[in-house]
């Protein structure tokens, strides 16, 4: 019976060393891992610096340009408002929304002909048969639920 309580000692020895040994070598790996993303996302910071700079920088030139034939004050409006449209535009490009939804190139337009030249079809909401707030034809009354009927999700009381 000893000799059973010792290979149980050595079992339970051998499954904590190998535990351990997998515990290290995740860790190792998560630590590499997370090496290589630091480094990345400090590459992509960089970058975005650097492109705010010469963003500023073709703003400047933009300004000085135009200040060749203009006043001082239009030419720095004229600037900002082309950077503000601009600002808008790729807010827009962005920003999802149903317009900026296309059926793969030469997808089924309604009427199941081809688009011509595999064109983007926007689609086009449905009509509602009945301008919003009328009754609707043919329609039965919408029924109020009632406290006393027997609702699941409703609220529950004890007579």
């Amino acid at each position: 019976m000893d000799r059973i309580d010792h290979l149980e000692h050595l079992d339970k020895h051998l499954v904590d060393e190998l535990a351990q040994v997998a515990r290290e070598a995740v860790r190792d790996e998560l630590r590499d891992q997370t090496r290589k993303q630091r480094r990345t996302a400090a590459l992509y910071a960089t970058s975005g610096a650097v492109a705010l700079y010469a963003g500023a920088a073709l703003a400047l030139t933009l300004g000085l340009a135009l200040a060749e034939g203009l006043p001082d004050w239009a030419a720095a409006l004229i600037t900002a408002a082309i950077l503000g449209a601009l600002a808008y535009a790729l807010r827009n490009m962005a920003r999802p929304g149903p317009s900026r939804t296309h059926p793969p190139a030469g997808s089924v337009g309604a009427a199941g002909d081809p688009e011509p030249g595999g064109g983007h079809h926007v689609p086009v909401p449905p009509v509602p048969p009945v301008a919003p707030g009328g009754p609707a034809p043919n329609m039965a009354p919408p029924v109020t639920p009632r406290w006393d009927d027997n609702d699941p999700e409703g609220p529950h009381h004890r007579a």
